[in-house]
């Protein structure tokens, strides 16, 4: 494949997202097949598919100084501009001579002379130019959104729960490329084991620097390993870690992991009780039932047990009080995960926050009341959002007295995050570790 196909890729690629909204993720894996990309090729393509999406509305306030009618411009257009000029501001190995005459081609191919045109034009107008300093943006906030790319009601959102400060380390870090780290089988193996065995297969890895469950890759694909491949270990955040120590599950222990899917959370816990109780594991949809199957076999589980079923209607099912612990790792606005998911902050807005407020309590409600007396429930989401989290706590709390919130969340969680609990609650934020946001609650159910 040609350095100028790969932009024709990414360009699709990029439209794709604009135009329906689809997921990064799944499109650029769907289109790498597709194209039949290969070897450094995948780098190039994926690094100008995350980083034209995470930096687009820094992007585009660069280019407008330098176009004359944004309105009629054509949306391929515009995508190419800022696929162009993601190179040239944030890709240093690739030279400018490179980037402009692939621009132009692939102007020349979708459009016309005059599109190619105007695309050399521009390009070379920034080259002679300069970009327009962000300096001139006079209010913090819209300056922070910005130069970070973030809407600015989100920004404003999280200046108003967290302060300007730590909003603005956040979105920083929200524009750096996240850590690859996994979670090894303890069934199978240990870390220093799996670390050596990894090590042996050319992966370059160390020990997390968070969980006690993380290994951490410095060199090399963990999920084209043939330990992966094996089951020694799976591909997990290290803040998504804590969710099943979080629990406490004991031997014996039956748990209900109310919406399960992928499966990183219910395995987990399947793992800490070496085989032993059971974990029943909830997903609405079938095809993502499939994936906790597949994660199940892979890992050689034989504890768990998984139905497609909403968990809103779980009491329909499942006795009062008959299991031990339950997780409710709830269905969220994910902004915790904005570097692996960097179109996740340019397609929500402030009421999907409040419509999942009322999902994730409606799900807390129901499977409150099949927990048995002096059981415990952990709550947990990959948000940083104040409404989603403790909003949804504490109202959940005002209407059922018989919970609490549990501050022995200590004596199951590391060291390192101890100074960000508070009541029973954890709140990590991207920038504390480099790991994904994340928030995790401990309640008991009294007796």
């Amino acid at each position: 494949m040609t350095s100028n196909n790969v932009r024709s890729v990414a360009l699709e690629i990029l439209l794709q997202i604009e135009k329906n909204q689809a997921y990064s993720n799944i499109l650029l894996n769907q289109m790498i097949k597709k194209h039949e990309v290969k070897g450094k090729d995948v780098g190039l393509l994926t690094e100008i598919v995350y980083g034209t999406i995470q930096q687009r509305d820094t992007l585009d306030f660069y280019l407008t100084p330098f176009l004359k009618n944004t309105k009629k411009l054509e949306l391929w257009v515009k995508v190419l501009l800022r696929l162009s000029l993601y190179q040239m501001v944030y890709l240093d190995r690739v030279p400018e001579r490179a980037i402009f005459f692939e621009a132009v081609e692939i102007a020349k191919k979708r459009g016309h002379k005059g599109t190619a045109s105007l695309v050399n034009g521009v390009l070379r107008s920034i080259q002679r130019n300069g970009l327009p300093s962000l300096e001139q943006i006079k209010d913090e906030v819209e300056r922070i959104a910005i130069e970070t790319s973030h809407p600015n009601w989100l920004v404003t959102r999280w200046v108003k729960q967290i302060g300007i400060e730590e909003t603005r380390k956040m979105c920083e870090v929200n524009c750096t490329p996240p850590e690859q780290t996994a979670r090894v089988n303890g069934m199978k193996t240990t870390r220093e084991e799996l670390i050596h065995m990894l090590n042996e297969d050319g992966v370059e890895t160390e020990v997390g620097s968070v969980s006690i469950d993380a290994i951490k890759a410095i060199r090399g694909n963990l999920a084209n390993t043939k330990a992966f491949k094996e089951g020694y270990f799976t591909i997990q955040d290290e803040s998504s870690m804590l969710v099943a120590r979080a629990l406490g599950v004991e031997k014996d222990d039956y748990v209900l992991d109310s919406c399960a899917a992928p499966g990183g959370k219910t395995t987990h816990i399947a793992q800490i009780l070496q085989n032993t109780g059971k974990v029943i594991s909830l997903d609405l949809h079938k095809h993502k039932i499939k994936l906790i199957d597949e994660a199940v076999t892979r890992l050689g589980l034989e504890n768990v047990e998984t139905k497609a079923f909403d968990s809103r209607k779980a009491g329909e099912i499942f006795e009062v009080q008959s299991f031990d612990k339950i997780l409710v790792d709830a269905p969220c606005s994910g902004f915790g995960v904005i570097r692996r998911k960097p179109d996740i902050k340019y397609s929500k807005s402030a009421l999907d926050n409040s419509s999942l407020a009322k999902i994730q309590l409606d799900i807390l409600t129901e499977v409150s009341t099949l927990l048995k007396k002096d059981g415990i429930l952990v709550y947990s989401t990959c948000t940083i959002d104040y409404e989603e989290n403790e909003g949804v706590i504490k109202t959940f709390l005002e209407q059922n007295k018989d919970f609490i919130l549990d501050e022995t969340i200590e004596n199951y969680l590391p060291e390192i995050v101890k100074p960000y609990i508070k009541n029973g609650q954890l709140q990590l934020y991207p920038h504390y570790f480099g790991t994904d946001g994340f928030y995790i609650a401990r309640l008991r159910k009294q007796v």
